[in-house]
């Protein structure tokens, strides 16, 4: 066996191979074809598609650039995938030549996981559409209208009144926020019988209906939300409800809380509640892809933020040390501690130099200037691939909707065709049975009269694209 010779045709690419190197894997598709010339053309057959005994030369019809990558497995004892080879078609090559997925080097399962999270993720876009399309006839009344309102209020692409809610509750969004700011201009508060400055009526009356918008927005996706615990501890949920929470709240404060506390204690409580509104502006995440796509950048460049506060804590620490030291010489010098000196170390690396502490002297002005200097190249430096994350997400997610609507429209022209391959079928059969009378032009009024739902069959024509690139 080890030194039998075999030729393997792998889409016109002729390889030689020795049974020495083959019989180092004997689970794989090659090894076997060196064991299978004793078992006759059966056995031959059961391995390849071809098989030219003359030449004893065999035959397979898969991607030939996927087999040369293969078969270094057998020199070198791992496999590294080439670029421009599909990862899932290049898993499915290695599964038909019988080699385990543990030979392919770490940097190519990297490329073959994160095509899979891909093709998972169309997969689930897919599933979720077809899901908003389907019509369950077991289903009860409240379980049809729970979908409908979950739809309505969660997906704004499913009609036309879901898009004027969504853009009715931004407007809402918006607004709340605007009077939240403009409630603190003086001139637009009016003081109360003690002579406390408040909110204008008007605009508390606009907060107030801000907040049953809120309220009513909130309870309504809770009932209809098909996981609830899923729903409330998600994290765009909860800024909903840090956003309505303060205003009952003070709103209990205020009526009941004077018998439990004094009233200044109230007051304060209800001040810090106020301050608490801001959370509402979070909201607009929910209807904005980029700030959604923002905040899974600032999300996966953890490391990068990381790295950035790491250069300024050193930064800060060893010139405001250094500030210190070479201010102290000066009779009227502004630091006082090293601690107090970090303040001057944070304000000059960011840039920022509000002036309120400045050296003095020569040398403490030569630090200064390198401090500002070091403070401008740490923050360049992790920006780079911050920005690349935002574009790699944003233009990755682009893609993905691309592709799902793409499957969406194959999905769609396989359920027509094979509706129109079922009609010219039965059509031929009514023909040869001779019916074209009366009966004959109703079922052809039926079938052209008959409901079809696109992307909904009784057969799901699921294509196998899901399991290559797109």
């Amino acid at each position: 066996n080890e030194e039998a010779e075999i030729v393997v045709n792998v889409g016109g690419v002729r390889q030689v191979f020795y049974g020495g190197n083959l019989n180092q894997y004997p689970e794989t598709r090659l090894a076997e074809l060196i064991n299978c010339l004793s078992g006759g053309y059966d056995s031959i057959f059961s391995l390849c598609d071809d098989y030219d005994p003359g030449k004893r030369e065999f035959y397979f019809d898969r991607d030939p650039d996927a087999f040369k990558c293969i078969i270094d497995v057998y020199y070198f004892g791992e496999i590294h995938m080439k670029r421009g080879i599909c990862p899932i078609c290049f898993k499915n090559e290695m599964e038909f030549w019988k080699v385990d997925l543990k030979f392919l080097d770490d940097c190519c399962k990297t490329h073959l996981s994160e095509k899979k999270e891909e093709l998972e993720e169309i997969a689930r876009r897919v599933q979720l559409i077809l899901d908003d399309l389907g019509v369950d006839a077991s289903e009860s009344r409240w379980k049809k209208c729970q979908k409908y309102i979950w739809k309505f209020l969660e997906k704004p692409e499913s009609s036309y009144p879901a898009r004027v809610i969504a853009v009715l509750s931004f407007l809402f969004i918006l607004i709340s926020s605007i009077v939240m700011c403009v409630g603190t201009i003086p001139d637009l508060q009016v003081v109360d019988a003690e002579g406390n400055r408040m909110e204008h009526p008007t605009l508390d009356s606009i907060e107030t209906a801000c907040i049953g918008w809120f309220t009513v927005e909130y309870v309504l996706r809770l009932i209809s939300s098909p996981n609830k615990l899923h729903f409330a501890l998600s994290f765009m949920n909860i800024v909903d409800v840090l956003a309505i929470l303060p205003f009952y709240v003070s709103l209990t404060l205020t009526h009941l809380g004077a018998k439990l506390m004094e009233l200044s204690n109230v007051q304060q409580a209800v001040q810090a509640l106020r301050i608490m509104r801001i959370a509402r502006i979070f909201k607009l995440a929910r209807h904005s892809s980029g700030l959604q796509t923002l905040t899974y950048a600032l999300k996966r460049s953890f490391k990068e933020l990381g790295l950035l506060l790491m250069y300024l804590a050193v930064g800060i620490f060893v010139f405001s040390a250094l500030g210190y030291t070479m201010e102290q010489s000066h009779p009227e010098t502004l630091f006082k501690s090293i601690p107090q000196s970090f303040w001057w170390a944070i304000i000059t690396m960011t840039t920022v130099g509000y002036g309120d502490i400045y050296p003095k002297t020569t040398l403490g002005k030569l630090n200064a200037a390198i401090s500002f200097l070091c403070g401008v190249i740490a923050i360049a430096l992790p920006i780079h691939p911050i920005i690349n994350n935002f574009v790699r997400y944003y233009n990755k997610q682009r893609v993905l909707e691309t592709a799902a609507k793409h499957e969406l429209e194959l999905m769609e022209l396989n359920s027509a065709e094979g509706k129109a391959a079922s009609s010219k079928s039965e059509l031929e059969d009514l023909a040869r049975e001779g019916k074209e009378g009366p009966f004959y032009s109703s079922r052809l009024k039926v079938s052209h009269s008959d409901t079809f739902i696109h992307l909904l069959s009784e057969e799901k024509h699921y294509r196998t694209r899901l399991q290559s690139c797109k």
